[in-house]
Formats: C-alpha cells, sequence, structure tokens
C-alpha cells in the first residue's frame, strides 16, 4: 500500500503541511521536529511525489547550474558542496558545463533552461549580455568566485587581500626575488587572475621591490601548468628565491618542477600557494586558505532562501567568505647562497 503524506502527518503527530515543509527543507520547522518527521518518512518508506508537489506549487524543483571546467578541484568542491545543500532541501540539479567558447555561446543564445529551473547558479564571470539573458529567465539568480552582477547574489572572497597576505609573508621573509605562477589563460573573463597579480604588484611596489617581468609564468591553474612555469622561473637569469602561486595546483606542480632540478624547498625556494586544496597539507604547502566548500554551500543557501522567502531582500554585494595565511613548511628566510 502506498504510504501518503497524511500518514506521516498522523504517525508523527503534525500536520501534513508541516511534513511537507519538513521534508522540502523549508523554513518553520525546528530542527528537531524535521529529524523527527524524516525518522517516521524513512520508517515508513514515504517518497514524496515530485510530479504532484510541482502542480501544486508550480515549480519544478530543479536548480539550473552553469559552470566552467568541473572537471577542476575547485569547480567541483564548490559544485559538490551546493549540491548537498540543494538536494537535502528536495532539488535536483541540471548542470550545464561551458567550458569551451562554442558551448558557452550555445548555451546563451538558446537558454535552454527557460522554464525547466526554478533558479539559477552561475560559477561564470558574466559579460552584460551574458547577465542580461540569464535576468531575463525571471527567476533568482546566484553566482559564486567574483563577478557581482545587477539581480545576482554573489558569494566568493577577497582575492586581492589573499595574494597580499601570500606576498607579504614572502617579503617579511627576507625574499627580493619573488616571482609568480599566474593562471592568466584560466576561464573566460575570469577575475582572481588579474586581481591577485595586481596585488603581488602592489605588495612588490610597497616594499621598494623593482617588478621583474621574467619572474612571471602562466601556469593555467594546472599542476602541469605550474611544473613548466616552474621551469621556465627557474631559468631566468637571477632565478626567485621565492615563488607565489596563484593556486595550489600551481604550486604543487612548482614543488614537481623544483624537486626535478635538485633544488630544495625551503632551503633554495620558497613556495606559497592560494586554496588550502584538501592536499595541501600533505605536502607541507603554506597557502591562503579560502572556504572552497563553503562558498558552495553559502551560494546555494542563500538561493533557496530566495525560493522560499521571495519578498526578502537579498545581499546587493559580494557575501565575502573569510580567507587565512596557514603558514607550513615550503616557506623560510631566503638561503644566503641563492641570489637576492
Amino acid at each position: 500500500m502506498t504510504v501518503s503524506i497524511t500518514d506521516v502527518a498522523r504517525a508523527a503527530g503534525v500536520s501534513a503541511s508541516t511534513v511537507s515543509r519538513a521534508l522540502r527543507g523549508r523554513p518553520g520547522v525546528s530542527e528537531e521536529v524535521r529529524a523527527q518527521i524524516a525518522a517516521v518518512a524513512d520508517r515508513l518508506g514515504y517518497t514524496a511525489s515530485r510530479s504532484a508537489s510541482s502542480l501544486a506549487s508550480g515549480r519544478t524543483y530543479t536548480i539550473g547550474v552553469v559552470a566552467p571546467y568541473i572537471g577542476r578541484w575547485f569547480f567541483g568542491t564548490v559544485l559538490d558542496a551546493a549540491e548537498q545543500v540543494f538536494s537535502a532541501a528536495g532539488y535536483d540539479v541540471l548542470l550545464y558545463n561551458l567550458g569551451s567558447p562554442e558551448a558557452r555561446k550555445r548555451f546563451f543564445t538558446r537558454l535552454p533552461v527557460r522554464k525547466r529551473v526554478d533558479a539559477l547558479w552561475s560559477l561564470l564571470i558574466l559579460d552584460p549580455d551574458e547577465s542580461a539573458a540569464l535576468r531575463s529567465l525571471g527567476v533568482p539568480l546566484a553566482g559564486a568566485v567574483g563577478g557581482a552582477g545587477e539581480g545576482f547574489t554573489v558569494v566568493g572572497i577577497d582575492d586581492r587581500a589573499g595574494a597580499e597576505m601570500a606576498v607579504r609573508h614572502l617579503v617579511n621573509l627576507g625574499h627580493r626575488r619573488i616571482g609568480m605562477i599566474s593562471g592568466a589563460s584560466g576561464p573566460l573573463h575570469w577575475t582572481a587572475p588579474i586581481d591577485r597579480r595586481d596585488a603581488y604588484l602592489g605588495v612588490l611596489a610597497e616594499s621598494g621591490i623593482a617588478h621583474d617581468p621574467a619572474l612571471e609564468a602562466d601556469g593555467g591553474y594546472t599542476v602541469k601548468g605550474g611544473e613548466e612555469a616552474m621551469t621556465r622561473l627557474l631559468a631566468a637569469s637571477r632565478p626567485p628565491t621565492a615563488v607565489f602561486a596563484q593556486s595550489d595546483e600551481m604550486a604543487m606542480g612548482a614543488l614537481r618542477a623544483l624537486r626535478r632540478h635538485r633544488l630544495r624547498v625551503p632551503d633554495d625556494v620558497s613556495v606559497v600557494g592560494f586554496d588550502d586544496h584538501e592536499l595541501a597539507e600533505v605536502v607541507g604547502l603554506t597557502t591562503v586558505a579560502q572556504p572552497v566548500a563553503g562558498q558552495g554551500a553559502e551560494a546555494a543557501r542563500l538561493l533557496l532562501r530566495q525560493l522560499d522567502e521571495p519578498d526578502a531582500e537579498a545581499p546587493t554585494d559580494k557575501v565575502r567568505m573569510p580567507i587565512r595565511l596557514v603558514l607550513r613548511e615550503t616557506t623560510a628566510p631566503p638561503s644566503p647562497r641563492g641570489p637576492q
């Protein structure tokens, strides 16, 4: 016999509407009651009818997500955390991977999510036309990793402040030849590489250190790219005694290149990364920690809040998540033997 929502309500001693709110992750139900209802529903084998709920509410119970490079660690981690929040609230995720210019153009020309989603979350940095196209959907919008735009609730970090932490740490240790592995070839319109480079140049200038273009190399935000970039930096006439990598994955590639060249870290070269990747502690990497999963979860919660409380005022600017410098074993004062 099929178990109905009324059966669950009767067994839990609450109303059917309370059961519906609890199982859909809606507000107005305490966590204790929500847990009790979930336990009763599980014991009775109750499964909510998605089609019935959709007909009653006019919702699809689907969140659209557009993202670049879903195979990359950062984006995969952000997406996984957000999907858990959406799933707990009873929503499915419709994901569009727009890593190529062709896929991106096709998506924004056709807008295949129209009338298929209740809200949309973007991990892209949108240009004005793309932003306007998403606003035309008439659904709540959220973004992550930067690029706040009109009509979007955006969750991210202060990339400039994080890079300043990293480079200033190297300066305070006494380094004067500080290289940088950047992500200039990252996703289209991505602002993080620009902000982090500006911070790098700013700290050098305020510290009286002349900028040497030979101490910059693009690592494309990959381990392999970081390894190749570090190799180019080592080929400079006066190689760096320290390197700031704009991501931990590039920093790990740099460590591999240094090991291959029989250079010791941090005795010969110091390395600092950015992210606090799940493997950063394993390799002892000094890094700027950002809550990657936390950004995904927070963006998802804010988007669901817009759905549940459409009249509530959404944040009008980027919601900034905390960052901090984590000191490990890959940074130290420069060796007297190295170039200064």
